[in-house]
């Protein structure tokens, strides 16, 4: 299967393509990739002119500042391996899995084994005619939930385009650091941190990411959080929650030392001082089914060690 990897790439328009297409002036500073691929490039919002995104044809002036993120893809082996898999919905176009925390969604450089794709193709071996097994979008390794995953052709092409146009609804819960005053909206871009390449960040030219959020309950010094992601940037809402002080706990990439209330009990400095991950659960997913055309959704609750993690938050 193939592995995909993004990286930015810059340049300024040069003199001698002035009043060309945009299209056709990434073809010819960016030779590596094919115009037709530059062009679902800019389309799906992956090139900006000036920290701006516009069209194909839109022409562009000499000294104008190009931003590319370019998907580089390759091939890696990936075989079916019978890890368990907890299925939430199935039928003929799609399967709905809940994830649980520690199993990475895609195989990569040096982790080609014990992902949720091995597990997928051992299930449904047909999805090894499907890009990336037929997984629409991803949950970070710590992250728990639901995800949904194609079984066709055609339902990938449905659900990847509802994706793109913002029609799937995904909503989390999240255990911060911190008590905001009420909810809001995070309208922040994101792009690859510009010194460490394992991290996410906010910039300027990053591609543009909403983050919806409310206060569903309230602790001393910490705050259970309802999230809906208007869009879905890799790490996005570990970013934006990070970038506006409200930190998840647990966060090994993005979070701050541990936190101790006044006068928490041994249990609570037990938990938030195990808890290693994210503290963070898709636990709602909403789609228009892809054969049906009517409105679903599921709901899971999330797993045991994040209900404890919140039980200990409650007793103090």
């Amino acid at each position: 299967m193939l592995e995909e990897n993004e990286e930015q790439e810059h340049a300024v328009v040069p003199e001698a393509l002035h009043g060309k297409r945009l299209d056709y002036v990434l073809a010819q500073l960016f030779p590596d990739y094919s115009r037709s691929r530059l062009q679902q490039w800019i389309k799906s919002g992956r090139v900006w002119v000036e920290g701006e995104q516009r069209r194909p044809r839109d022409a562009v002036r000499a000294g104008e500042a190009l931003v590319l993120e370019a998907v580089a893809q390759r091939q890696i082996e990936c075989n079916p391996e019978p890890i368990p898999l907890e299925i939430v919905a199935e039928d003929e176009a799609l399967l709905v899995i809940n994830k649980p925390p520690g199993l990475v969604v895609h195989p990569g450089a040096g982790n080609s084994s014990g992902t949720l794709v091995n597990a997928l193709l051992h299930y449904a071996p047909e999805l090894a005619a499907l890009p990336r097994a037929g997984i629409v979008h991803r949950l970070d390794k710590g992250t728990s939930g639901l995800l949904v995953v194609a079984r066709s052709s055609a339902a990938h092409h449905h659900l990847v385009a509802a994706m793109q146009e913002r029609r799937i609804g995904r909503a989390y819960q999240a255990l911060v650091v911190g008590r905001p005053t009420a909810g809001g909206t995070v309208d922040a871009p994101i792009a690859r941190h510009p010194r460490e390449r394992i991290r996410m960040a906010v910039v300027a030219h990053g591609r543009p990411a909403v983050t919806h959020y409310r206060v569903a309950e309230r602790f001393p010094a910490h705050t259970r959080l309802d999230v809906e992601l208007a869009t879905g940037r890799t790490h996005q809402i570990r970013v934006h929650m990070a970038h506006v002080g409200l930190p998840l706990i647990g966060d090994p990439l993005y979070g701050r030392r541990l936190v101790y209330p006044p006068q928490a009990s041994e249990a609570l400095r037990a938990q938030l001082a195990g808890f290693r991950r994210q503290a963070l659960h898709a636990c709602r997913l909403s789609l228009c089914h892809p054969l049906s055309g009517e409105s679903v959704s599921w709901s899971v609750a999330p797993p045991p060690d994040w209900q404890r993690l919140l039980e200990a938050l409650r007793n103090g």
